[in-house]
């Protein structure tokens, strides 16, 4: 999942700081957020760790599968959620690739994090929905950070329920997303 030194870096750090804050979103008085927040949180932190450069540190051969378990696990309970809200299928496409990205790390050689191992047919359409999500996230956000005073804005207001942060978050990991996908 590597590319230059500096851009690796900038990569985890986005993805660790979009973790952090939806650990914050966990804290919202409403219920559906704080779920959303979790999953997100478990999504920004496990790209933080597949971003860290390989000149670092080179996970351990054991260490892939369970990536695979954790974000399997994390994709069926997304699915589950599907059931009471078409939201969650996003959540699941965002499980599916980080176990993309983890299977074709595990297949490449030790020490190598990066490309060729995956499937590449999967690969570009995963980038394509990204891509997508990427575009239709920013067009949605760009209307609703030019309305000031707007609702969820206002001085009592938390963290966690501010919804263009929730989206300007999301965003990040779906541009995270499309940086990791085009390296593989």
């Amino acid at each position: 999942m590597h590319g230059p030194g500096s851009a690796d870096w900038l990569l985890v750090a986005l993805c660790a700081v979009t973790g952090a804050y939806c650990l914050l979103r966990m804290r919202s008085s409403v219920e559906e957020q704080r779920r959303a927040a979790g999953g997100e949180a478990l999504m920004g932190f496990g790209m933080a760790a597949m971003a860290v450069p390989a000149t670092v540190f080179t996970p351990p051969a054991w260490a892939w599968p369970l990536w695979v378990a954790v974000f399997g696990a994390a994709g069926l309970h997304a699915l589950w959620a599907a059931r009471a809200s078409a939201r969650h299928l996003h959540h699941v496409v965002g499980a599916g690739a980080m176990v993309h990205m983890a299977v074709a790390m595990a297949a490449a050689p030790q020490g190598a994090h990066h490309g060729g191992a995956g499937t590449p047919a999967l690969t570009v359409v995963l980038l394509l929905y990204f891509t997508a999500y990427v575009l239709v996230t920013g067009a949605r956000l760009a209307p609703a950070a030019a309305v000031a005073g707007g609702p969820g804005t206002g001085p009592g207001t938390g963290w966690g329920d501010r919804p263009e942060l929730a989206r300007a978050c999301r965003l990040s990991m779906g541009i995270a997303m499309v940086a990791m996908l085009l390296t593989m």
